[in-house]
């Protein structure tokens, strides 16, 4: 383990991030000063009001949509089960069939099953050895019945990019031949600060994000919902954020996430090709220096700021105890679930060796990711997999 007082090398950004000084100091005056309840009617209620208004219009900008269009909720995973259930219950007791894919996040995943005890009916189309998915599949297992349609623009684990616009408009079409109106959302939680969320040239009706992703704090999310589109909330009370997300908002926390969403973007370019310069060191340096090693994912298709390894012969957690003793943070998958030692399913979907998939290590790049990180890694990623051969409890 590091001492307190020495540097981390971080390398889980997919996980989370650090919350920038800008956003830090944007979001400081809300906790004392403009403290109050945006539903008031006083001037100090209106300040606080004003912060989600201005917050609301920032991420609006960045999704190219109307600031109506934007509810503010507790997170990523919420984001997600509100346009789950909600569209879901707007048919009930109807029932009715979902689409989506066996790699999504479990945010998605584990409500879709929920619905299925329920009565409702899924379909999890598959992927290749890559993590990409076919249009043309996903589409195909459209029914007159399918009422709801979900894929990630980027995969937490992988990394690989999913051609979101494609599949929305082979799904629609679908739908229509067979009379239904599906709708179309996607979890692009790991895509905010790497690719564009213009939601037009996705297709899509409902869009989920998470602040803590982009250097914003945690504990507040949004969901794109187009207009027209009718949720169910799953939250009932004072009817904020227009009768969808009832609660007061937490208003720091989404005046933070206005100001972190919006330097993302106005550096997502430049940030895309420094990373993808690191990001080939790394792929290029691991296979180098670790010939029994796998790369997980697509090496074109993908955001250069996630890359999965798995090393042949040892599990994932002693890999991972070992960087963190030499000062480096990574993961194994998703960080959401990863104190489990299943192999991940996601993996698992790509056709990859269960005893393969339970060695997978992410390093996940972000803004202060430098080219001595990198080397360190590798380095450190040798070191450890060198010593554990000579463990054998080490080895599986």
């Amino acid at each position: 383990m590091t001492s307190s007082d020495e540097r981390i090398n971080y390398l889980d950004h997919a996980a989370t991030t650090p919350v920038r000084p800008e956003v830090f100091e944007k979001m400081l005056p809300y906790f004392s000063q403009k403290f109050g309840n945006p539903s008031s009617l006083y001037s100090l209620a209106g300040e606080a009001r004003y912060g989600i208004d201005e917050a609301r219009e920032q991420l609006a900008s960045v999704l190219s949509c109307r600031s109506g269009e934007i509810i503010f909720t507790g997170g990523g995973s919420e984001s997600n089960n509100l346009a789950i259930k909600g569209s879901a219950a707007m048919r009930s007791p109807n029932g009715g069939h979902i689409i989506t894919t066996a790699v999504e996040h479990h945010a998605v995943i584990h409500p879709i099953e929920q619905l299925e005890k329920l009565g409702y009916e899924a379909t999890y189309v598959g992927v290749d050895s890559t993590g990409k998915v076919d249009p043309v599949d996903f589409a195909r297992a459209v029914r007159p019945d399918t009422f709801f349609a979900s894929v990630m623009l980027v995969n937490n684990e992988v990394g690989t990019i999913q051609d979101v616009a494609m599949i929305a408009q082979r799904t629609r079409e679908a739908s229509k031949l067979l009379g239904g109106d599906v709708l179309i959302h996607t979890d692009a939680v790991q895509a905010a600060g790497k690719l564009s969320l213009n939601v037009n040239d996705l297709g899509v009706d409902l869009l989920s994000l998470s602040a803590h992703k982009i250097y914003g704090p945690k504990g507040v999310g949004a969901l794109y919902v187009r207009r027209g589109v009718e949720l169910e909330p799953l939250i009932a009370g004072g009817g904020q954020e227009r009768q969808r997300r009832s609660g007061t908002e937490n208003v720091a926390s989404i005046v933070g996430f206005g100001e972190a969403i919006t330097l993302a973007e106005s550096e997502r370019i430049e940030s895309r090709k420094r990373i993808k310069h690191l990001a080939t060191k790394l792929v290029s340096g691991v296979a180098e220096r670790i010939p029994s090693s796998t790369f997980n994912g697509s090496k074109t298709d993908r955001v250069p700021e996630i890359s999965n390894f798995s090393f042949t012969g040892v599990e994932g957690e002693p890999v991972l105890l070992g960087l963190d003793f030499k000062g480096i943070a990574a993961s194994s998958g998703s960080a959401c679930s990863s104190a489990s030692l299943e192999p991940s399913h996601v993996l698992l979907a790509m056709g990859i060796d269960p005893a393969l998939a339970v060695g997978s290590v992410r390093i996940s790049f972000g803004r202060d990711t430098t080219e001595t990180d990198v080397d360190d890694v590798l380095q450190a990623l040798k070191d450890v997999l060198d010593q554990l051969a000579t463990f054998p409890s080490a080895q599986k």
